[in-house]
């Protein structure tokens, strides 16, 4: 059975990418929208994050965390809402719905469980090589 995966990325990261692809091998159909501009309420926003700790709410590899300037260590939910909704770059990536299921983040062992079938593993991404923060020109 085909599943329709809501999936809501940075555009032209290598990582998202590789994540619709493994979704798209799986039998997936991606509505594909763009995290920057989600649009999202900040109560929706956090139906996203379930259970996870405040830190794993965060993209590790976001400017502001790499550097410092924001520790999500120290951040109660309220503050982390907050910074995600004035700067969605620091969002963990992908946000996806698959059915009633919202997930942060690409875990395949979660996917897998939630489309009742094998998703592969994610490979590991330096996005900082394969140009991620880079903008591409339409054209």
């Amino acid at each position: 059975m085909v599943k329709l995966v809501v999936f809501y990325e940075k555009p032209f990261c290598a990582a998202n990418a590789k994540q619709k692809q493994i979704l798209r091998s799986s039998g997936c159909i991606l509505i594909e929208r763009n995290l920057l501009e989600h649009g999202l309420s900040s109560d929706e926003l956090r139906t996203f994050m379930g259970e996870k700790r405040v830190p794993e709410w965060f993209n590790p590899a976001a400017p502001s965390i790499k550097n410092g300037k924001i520790n999500p260590d120290v951040l109660d939910e309220t503050e982390a809402l907050e910074l995600l909704m004035k700067d969605p770059i620091l969002i963990r990536r992908p946000l996806m719905v698959i059915g009633i299921e919202k997930l942060c983040g690409f875990d395949e062992k979660r996917v897998s469980e939630i489309l009742d079938r094998y998703v592969e593993a994610m490979p590991k991404i330096n996005c900082m090589e394969k140009g991620c923060l880079e903008k591409k020109s339409a054209g």
